[in-house]
Formats: C-alpha cells, structure tokens, sequence
C-alpha cells in the first residue's frame, strides 16, 4: 500500500487526540477517588500552592529568557536577517516559541495532577496496596499520555505548517532549552529541601524522614513535583521530540534525493504506534492485590514494548516499508530494555550492589561513598556497550540501503528507543507521587500499614526511576549521535550555498577538531558541579533556617501539640536560591558552544559534540545510578537490615542519599538534556560558523 505523508501526519494528530482523551479518563478517574482526611487535604494543599507558586516564578523568568533567546533567533537564524530571508527567521523564531510553550505545558500538566494523585495515593493506602498503587501509577500516566501526546502533535504541526525541517530545530531547540532550565531549576529546588531535610532531621535530631516538625518537610514534598514531575517530563518532552526531529531531517534529505516521501511516512508512523502501544499499555495496567509493584511497572514497559514490535511489523509489512530500517528502530528498543534492566541491577534494593553498600554502611559514612561510585561507575559500562551496539548494528544494518540511510538507521533506533516513552513517562512521574504519598502517610497519622505499602510503593518508584532515566540518558546518546549527523546535513546544505567543500566526517587528527573534542569533553563536568554548587550553597542557607526554627519556636523540637514550624519560609528559601542557581549552568553551555564554534569552526564543533556526547553520557549514568543505588540503600536499611533505623549503618546510608540526590535529582537527568541543547545549537548555527571563525 502507498500513502503520502499528509496521510500519516492525519492519524499522528488522531493519536494524539486519542492520548489527550486517555489523559482525560485517567484525570477523572484519580480525581473521582475518595479522599476525606481533612488532615492531609490541608498538607496536600499546601504542597500544591508551593508548587506552583515556584513553577509561576520559574516560568516568569524563563519567558524573559525565551523572549530574548527568540529576538537572537529571529536576528541571525537560520542566516543573519540582513542578508534578506526575514520570513525563514521569523518562521524559526516562531518556532522556537512554540516549542518553549509546549515544554512548560508539559511540566503544568505533570504538577497539576501528581498533586491530586499524592493525596488520593496515600488515602488508598489504607484500604491496601493495589488501590495505592493504582491512583500513583493512573496519576503518573495521565502525565505521561499529554506529554507524548503534545510531542507527537507539535512536531506534526510544525512540519505540516512550515514543510521546514530546520523550522523543525528550532521547535526541538525550544524545548531542549525550557528543558535544560526547567530540570536544573526543579533539581536544585528538590535537592536543596531533600538534603536540608534529611541532614537536620535524621542525622541531628533523629526524627523520621516527613515528620512534620521538620520545617523542610513541605518544601521537599514539593520538589519531588517541581524537580521529578515537572522537570522530568519537560526533559523527557525534549528527548521525544529531538529524536523524532533528528530522524526527520535525515528523512526528509533521503525523500527529496528519490522523489518518494517513504521515510518521512515512517517516523510518522512508527511515533504514531509507539504512542498508541502506550496508550493501550497504561488502560491495561493493573496489580493484584498481594503483588509487586516493581514488577507491576516494569511488566507494563513489557507488554508495550511488545505491542509496539508487532504493530511496527505490521505497519512495514502492509505499507513496504524497509524492513533494515524497523530492524533498526527494534534494535534501539531492545537496547533501551537492556539499559533498563542494567540500571535496575545496580539500584534495586533486591540486588547484590545494594546489599553490599549497606554492608560497607555499617564501617561509616566514607565507605558508603566509597562502594557507591564504584557500583555508578561499574554500572556505565553495559549502557555505554548497549548505546555503542545499537548505534554499531543500526548503521551497519541501513548502510546497504544506500548514501545517508546508515545515521538514518541510528535516528530510528532512538525513535525506537523513545517509541514506548508514553510508558516510561508515567512510571517515571509515578515515583514522586508515591514519594509525596508516603510523606502525607506519616503526616496524617494514617497507621503503620499504610506507612509500609507506602514505603513498598516509594521503593519501587526509586528503582524504576533509575530505569526510566537510564532509558531517557540511552535514548539521548542515540539522538545526539543521529543530531551529529542532522550537523553535517546542515553544514553540507549551506557549504553548496557558500560555494565551499563538503563535510564527510571529523578527523581526530585535525588540532581543530581534537580542540573542540577536548572543550566537549569537559562542558558536562563544569555543568555538573556549576549545579551541585548551587544546592549546596542554597541547602546551606536553608539548614539555618532549620535550625534557626528549632531554636526560636517554642515546643517544636518536643512536638508540641498547635505548634506548626514555618514551612513557607523553607519553601521561599529553596524557590529563591533555584531560580538564582538555574540560569549560569544552562548559559555556560550555550555560550561555550558559541565560543567554540566561533573560534574552530565547523571542525571544532564536530568534535566538540563528540567530546560532549561521551563525556556527557558517562557523567549521566554515573550520576544517575549511583545516586539511585545510595536512596535504595537507605531503604533497605531502614526497613531493618544492617541494623535499622538509627543504627551507624542508617547514619552513614542517609550521608549517601545525601549525596547521591544531587548526582541523580539535578545534575545526571540534566545532563542528556546539555548534550541535546549544544547539537542543536550546532546544528541551527552551522551555516554561521562555516562563513565565519578565527581558525576553521
């Protein structure tokens, strides 16, 4: 069977509006759950004035940001506007916009319901663990179907609209850049409130994790949202959206070089699949009453996957597809369950690597740290293999097909990869709902049993949150390689313009190019520590005003019954300090490839992303298992091993979560989102920097 494209951008939009629809049932279905505890509506509400009080001031200053971003965009993109091309400047500026608008929109969705579905989760879990376990699970999927959904729709607009491919850049650039600040922002903002938290009140005064004496208490319940919910789901928007771009351009070439229009029919229809695959995941989602909530997520990503192969299949077989290129696309999502289960060795709580950190946890705080970034740095080494085997078969296995299909094959394993992210959004948003359930459990006095299903529920949610950021980190090394070769597609494009020679690849031998290798490679540690140092120094500020409290309200250390602490001045405390804290990291990133580029030209950017892509990605999976490794451990020994609750082992556990946080909440989920941001970069700037730089 033979349809053009507009044919397969019609049903995009339909499931789109399918997901929008499923989003909309699973709303009413949490909202319509009981809930009639007046105690914990109270905590609840007050978690969701904190979080959006923070996300409407994160936004106004990122508007400002974006504002200026689009007038720069509008000025010298895709060429300087004097040059004459005002409409193409405009459409990307435009462009650019929308995609900013549709990233937050992302976030507002996330926070809107993960601060209903926390308090209908902990009410649930008095009446057992499936009911808990299914408003947490329905509450992230409702995130999880619009955000996929509005991907799907935006670039399906966008190309629709413009029949622009870099129009379609500056779509994913807009949301790569909202995303890059949203996750930073959110990150130091959770952190800030989880460390100051935990260092106060379990390591000093030895109350429980969310007791409410704790004035952090509120703030870190609203960071989980801010940080996990909100920048998540901006960053996995992101990640969607700069695969499906990426393969988009690379198709669009291969279909103007042959006269068809059968490649771009293809990423159309396999991310219309892919989102249908979820869809018919997240309704069919169920746990029993007695069951695992750990396999409960992962049997759901199971069955999706599955769904999606066979559908995938069937769409090549009846529309003559390539069969080299779904081949590719199954590879990447093969590969992406690889990484999956590799991240789940190395943080679940059932696994050896957490056993033995508890063990070394009981000979103090240093050899926790110890044992836990050797299993982070251990735990690199399948993913790395796993991304580099994808890339390896996915090239290979296309090359036959032709000049330009061999990174095409490799932008359809991330399409691949990415194809179920309906599914990994809604386990992902599930882990801070649960977090939050768990901490109005102990809030709201609702009893040791719920206490335990929620502790089984948030334990769950630490291990496939490793998961799903080991999914959105592999999905993101395959896109940024797929975006390396979007770079020399651009490059190439304008050098016929300029009348200069073409780019076929970058030599490593070329000072100008082992240059920008070098500056890459070092950008994701400098964002890193740039984000770190902004948690510490705002938990700093924030732990005196823990204590100051301690001090000064009279009752509140011994629980004085109508004594509350000030919770917002915490809250003001941790928003303040992120939004001061979000934009250097995020500028140092732009303004360093700009530097680059401008310095070394096309040659020293290609090698800058490279450098950039490696290091960026190993920093990432470091950070984000050990991170996850360090939260499970402490788990583990409060739920009574290694000597419980108040032992040397705990102590020392909860210095390890203490530092893991920031590795795996702010600085190892932003940094696929670092690496998108300077491909894209590159990419939209390519003609600038082949006219002109100091060396290229």
């Amino acid at each position: 069977m033979d349809f053009d494209v507009l044919f397969f951008q019609i049903v995009s939009i339909i499931t789109a509006a399918i997901a929008f629809g499923a989003a909309f049932f699973l709303y009413r279905w949490v909202k319509g759950q009981p809930s009639s505890n007046q105690k914990i509506a109270a905590i609840g509400q007050l978690i969701r004035k904190g979080a959006f009080t923070f996300l409407r001031k994160e936004y106004k200053t990122l508007s400002r940001f974006c504002a200026v971003a689009a007038i720069i965009i509008f000025l010298f993109l895709p060429s300087p506007i004097w040059e004459g091309n005002v409409l193409s400047n405009l459409l990307m500026a435009v462009s650019y916009v929308f995609g900013t608008v549709f990233s937050g929109i992302a976030g507002y969705v996330g926070i809107s319901i993960a601060t209903i579905a926390n308090i209908k989760s902990a009410e649930a879990s008095t009446k057992g663990i499936k009911p808990s376990f299914m408003s947490g699970f329905r509450g992230g999927a409702v995130m999880g179907m619009a955000v996929v959904g509005a991907s799907l729709l935006g670039v399906t607009l966008v190309l629709l609209l413009t029949d622009n491919t870099t129009a379609l850049l500056g779509f994913s650039f807009g949301a790569s850049s909202l995303a890059l600040f949203a996750k930073a922002g959110g990150g130091i903002f959770t952190k800030t409130a989880d460390i100051s938290a935990d260092l106060v009140g379990k390591v000093e005064l030895g109350i429980p994790e969310d007791d409410p004496r704790n004035p952090a208490v509120i703030a870190d319940n609203v960071g989980d949202n801010v940080g996990d919910v909100a920048g998540m789901g901006a960053d996995l928007f992101d990640s969607n959206v700069a695969s499906m771009a990426a393969a988009l351009v690379m198709a669009s070439a291969l279909d103007k070089a042959s006269g068809g229009h059968l490649n771009a029919s293809m990423v159309f229809c396999y991310a219309s699949i892919g989102l249908f695959a979820s869809i018919i995941g997240v309704l069919t989602a169920k746990m029993d009453k007695k069951g695992n909530p750990t396999r409960a997520l992962n049997s759901n990503t199971y069955v999706t996957t599955v769904i999606f192969g066979v559908l995938t299949a069937l769409a090549t077989y009846i529309f003559n597809f390539k069969w080299e290129i779904w081949f590719a696309s199954t590879i990447g999502l093969i590969v992406g369950v690889v990484i999956g289960i590799a991240s789940d060795y190395f943080t679940d709580d059932r696994r050896k690597p957490v056993h033995q950190v508890a063990k070394a946890s009981e000979s103090g705080p240093a050899f926790t740290i110890l044992s836990g970034i050797s299993y982070g740095l251990m735990s690199t080494l399948p993913s790395m293999v796993g991304i580099g085997i994808s890339a390896v078969a996915a090239y290979k296995i296309c090359e036959p097909l032709g000049d330009g299909y061999a990174m095409f094959g490799i932008s359809m394993a991330a399409v691949g990869m990415l194809s179920i992210v309906g599914m990994i959004i809604s386990n992902d948003a599930y882990g801070p709902i649960v977090d939050n359930a768990r901490g109005l459990v102990e809030m709201g006095d609702l009893g040791e049993e719920a206490l335990e299903i929620t502790d089984s529920l948030d334990s769950a949610g630490n291990t496939v949150k490793a998961v799903t950021k080991g999914f959105a980190i592999g999905a993101a090394g395959l896109t940024v390689i797929s975006l390396l070769g979007a770079f020399i597609s651009e490059v190439n494009v304008a050098a016929v313009k300029l009348g200069k020679p073409l780019i076929e690849g970058f030599d490593v031998i070329n000072p100008l190019v082992f240059f920008g290798l070098l500056v890459g490679a070092a950008i994701p540690a400098l964002f890193s520590s740039m984000l770190m140092l902004g948690v510490n120094r705002n938990a700093q500020r924030m732990v005196s005003e823990i204590h100051r409290q301690f001090e000064e309200i009279d009752g509140l250390k011994e629980g004085r019954e109508g004594v509350t602490p000030e919770y917002d001045k915490c809250i003001e405390i941790a928003t303040k300090g992120a939004i001061r804290e979000l934009i250097p990291a995020g500028l140092m990133t732009i303004i360093a490839t700009l530097l680059v580029g401008l310095i070394g030209g096309v040659y020293a950017i290609g090698g800058f992303i490279t450098g950039n892509i490696v290091s960026g990605l190993i920093f990432a999976l470091f950070m984000s298992n050990s991170g996850g490794l360090w939260d499970n451990t402490k788990k583990y020994v409060e739920a009574g091993n290694h000597g419980g609750k108040n032992s040397i082992a705990h102590k020392a556990a909860v210095v390890g979560d203490t530092v893991g946080d920031p590795f795996k909440d702010t600085a190892g989920p932003s940094i696929n989102t670092q690496i998108t941001v300077v491909s894209l970069i590159a990419s939209l700037t390519a003609s600038i920097f082949l006219a002109f730089s100091f060396f290229g």
